[in-house]
């Protein structure tokens, strides 16, 4: 059985103070109550706290990835975040394609290839979001629109790259906004998605990979989503940012 995965994506949330000390809490936690939580944690902390983050949890079982990455390699791109920045100083993760990029920045699958090849390029593993609307739900395109977002961008991956991907199915009208598909909902969807990587790639590949939820997990539902077969762990937004919500989480 595949060891599920929790990305604690904390956004634009959590200061230098509030980052630093939520990591060593939760470290002494695990620490002193010897707590066995069996799955991979990854903290997507804001990218002024990418270095600390990954120096405080150097040397455990806890990663560090960046939630977003530019698409070109350098150049004069004010504010921005390459990916050879992000190598230096450690990272090896980064979450591509969030719906919130999409809705505020504007990403394309255009923009979201050229960021997977960028992320390729040096060496970064990719947690990509796939998800649909309201509107494309209730006009019942989901399955559309999911399987075109995948052909678009990590479709055009050779087999060989496919083991640096991790797939977070996050329908849009479920996040942040405390709506939640049904269990059942996100196991239809996780396997479809299962399916496509099937017809892609091959058996070994559609069983390998990790298909995670993201849409409003909470403490009270983590436990009921990841029971179901194709669900392989969550990214996990709001819920993340306090400790005892997301040691539950990591518990269930």
């Amino acid at each position: 059985m595949k060891k599920k995965i929790v990305i604690a994506n904390w956004k634009m949330n959590h200061d230098f103070y509030e980052t630093t000390s939520f990591l060593r809490d939760l470290l002494k936690i695990f620490f002193d109550k010897k707590i066995n939580y069996k799955k991979k944690v990854i903290i997507a902390p804001s990218f002024p706290f990418l270095q600390i983050s990954n120096q405080i949890l150097q040397g455990t079982s806890l990663n560090v990835a960046a939630q977003n990455v530019h698409q070109m390699e350098n150049g004069p791109y004010t504010g921005e975040v390459s990916a050879s920045m992000l190598r230096s100083i450690g990272i090896k993760q980064v979450i591509l394609g969030h719906s919130e990029r999409k809705k505020y920045f504007s990403e394309t699958n255009d923009i979201l290839l050229k960021k997977i090849h960028i992320s390729l390029k040096y060496g970064l593993n990719i947690i990509f979001c796939v998800g649909e609307t309201f509107f494309e739900r209730k006009r019942k395109e989901q399955f559309i629109v999911v399987k075109n977002q995948l052909e678009e961008t990590v479709f055009q991956c050779t087999s060989e790259k496919i083991s640096n991907f991790i797939i977070a199915y996050e329908p849009i009208w479920a996040i942040g906004t405390g709506e939640t598909a049904t269990p059942e909902q996100v196991q239809k969807m996780h396997k479809y998605i299962r399916t496509l990587f099937l017809d892609k790639y091959g058996e070994k590949i559609s069983k390998k990979i990790h298909i995670l939820y993201g849409g409003s997990i909470n403490d009270t539902n983590a436990r009921n989503i990841f029971s179901k077969e194709d669900i392989d762990g969550g990214l996990v937004g709001n819920s993340s940012l306090q400790i005892e919500k997301f040691l539950k989480i990591l518990l269930s």
